[in-house]
């Protein structure tokens, strides 16, 4: 494909980009990397369904993270790759850039069975439910990489996953409205996962509230709306290809602006998910006092 003049950064602008992802991506991925340490090192964690799903979205978003980060250095560094690593990379964060909603939409449904059916619980979200129940949003989250990978086998030569491609995360030079319809199909299959989720959410809330006393209803109501705000900033990035579209009639600090809505869409709300989660738990909070503070012992010295 040919990218025009207007796609290309200054070295200047370039660098503190890149020095700016990179940093963001290892403080995330360092701080989701102590929250996987802590559920390892802590059984009572793996047997409980609650900690499941928050771990495997942590997981995730180390993944999203990585590949993220490794897509837009790889864009500005090492331009041109093996095509099947390039499709690999692509399918990889894909997926996981699905699962985030759909984790989290999982997560509040856990916490609707616990607050609404609290004696049937422990009954219908055991360990081994759960780990079956993200199975399948793997392959819930994995289903339009996998449509695009069976077009493109389809309508590719097997000399044409040999050859060398340009490998870029499609925030960095996005392409116009013409030239690519799958956007629109993207956005439009977005929207009606946003309202559904919504929808899901307001029967939790109200459901939640009828069913449990007026303390309970409020921590419930608090826990519930905490994963509408994780769910709102995940869903965020799926409104940028409408907001590159409109910068792209403002030439004036275009690349700019792009890498601000990629940013705020794709990299923040993965830092703030498991900071709000994490340290509002109070079991989470403790171990990781317990964990990676500093510990100080007093010796006290009685003469004889």
């Amino acid at each position: 494909m040919n990218l025009t003049s207007d796609s290309v950064d200054g070295y200047e602008e370039a660098l503190v980009k890149n020095i700016v992802i990179v940093f963001f991506g290892l403080i995330i991925n360092s701080i989701n990397a102590m929250l996987v340490v802590i559920f390892v090192s802590n059984p009572i964690f793996s047997r409980d369904s609650r900690y499941i799903l928050y771990i495997n979205l942590v997981m995730n978003d180390m993944i999203m993270i990585f590949v993220s980060v490794a897509l837009y250095v790889m864009s500005y560094t090492l331009r041109i790759v093996n095509f099947q690593f390039c499709c690999t990379l692509l399918m990889l964060g894909a997926t996981t850039f699905m699962l985030s909603p759909l984790n989290l939409a999982g997560m509040a449904i856990e916490r609707f069975i616990a607050i609404c059916k609290p004696l049937h619980h422990h009954q219908i979200c055991t360990p081994q439910r759960t780990y079956i129940f993200i199975s399948f949003l793997w392959c819930v989250g994995a289903i339009p990489s996998l449509a695009d990978i069976i077009i493109l086998f389809s309508t590719q030569t097997a000399s044409s996953f040999k050859s060398p491609a340009i490998c870029y995360p499609p925030i960095v030079f996005p392409t116009k409205p013409h030239q690519d319809r799958a956007t629109y199909s993207q956005v439009i299959y977005m929207s009606l996962v946003w309202l559904i989720l919504i929808y899901t959410y307001c029967r939790v809330l109200f459901t939640a509230k009828k069913a449990t006393s007026n303390g309970a209803a409020n921590k419930a109501r608090n826990t519930i709306l905490l994963h509408g705000v994780q769910l709102l900033l995940c869903m965020l990035s799926y409104i940028s290809p409408v907001l590159n579209y409109v910068i792209s009639h403002l030439p004036a600090y275009r690349t700019t602006l792009i890498f601000l809505i990629y940013l705020l869409t794709n990299i923040i709300p993965r830092l703030l998910s498991p900071l709000i989660y994490g340290a509002r738990d109070q079991k989470f909070a403790k171990k990781i006092r317990e964990r990676f503070t500093c510990k100080v012992f007093i010796l006290k010295i009685v003469p004889s």
